[in-house]
């Protein structure tokens, strides 16, 4: 695991599957696993977004909480809207909540913040708010499940 470094707050323009704005402190006491991804990338569609569907349905949602953030640095038109997420969510059963990460110039700002490489990325942020892992690319499900499970023991 990575050495522990308080998590940036996630900026956001709005949430899907949530009545409210979330950050880091709302998670206090759980996991939180953050799946950055675009619609479009294929990487994301194929493994990082289905993972992220099968924590949310295998660990405990009192011990563990999973939201994806939409961070889009490519193809803006394309995907850049909120009205094309609800359809791609909606279209791709994803029932986690789902925060759009905010265009503040060349890249989005938590995407900017949290230095990631491109999608998807994994971010993994222990109860008391600091970064434990943060991957760039695929990471294999018994790999994050030795995660997840030593931050729960």
């Amino acid at each position: 695991m990575s050495t522990p470094r308080a998590a940036p707050p996630i900026v956001t323009d709005g949430w899907l599957n949530s009545p409210k704005t979330l950050d880091i402190p709302d998670f206090r006491g759980r996991i939180l696993v953050i799946e950055a991804f675009q619609m479009l990338c294929p990487g994301c569609v194929a493994h990082g977004l289905p993972q992220a569907q099968r924590i949310t349905q295998l660990f405990p949602s009192d011990q563990v909480a999973v939201i994806g953030l939409h961070t889009v640095f490519e193809h803006h038109e394309a995907q850049g809207t909120r009205a094309a997420l609800v359809a791609f969510a909606h279209e791709s059963r994803l029932t986690f909540t789902i925060g759009i990460d905010r265009q503040d110039g060349r890249l989005p700002a938590t995407m900017t913040s949290y230095n990631m490489q491109g999608t998807p990325t994994l971010v993994v942020i222990d109860r008391a708010g600091f970064r434990r892992f943060h991957k760039f690319d695929h990471v294999a499900d018994l790999s994050l499940g030795s995660i997840l499970g030593t931050l729960m023991a």
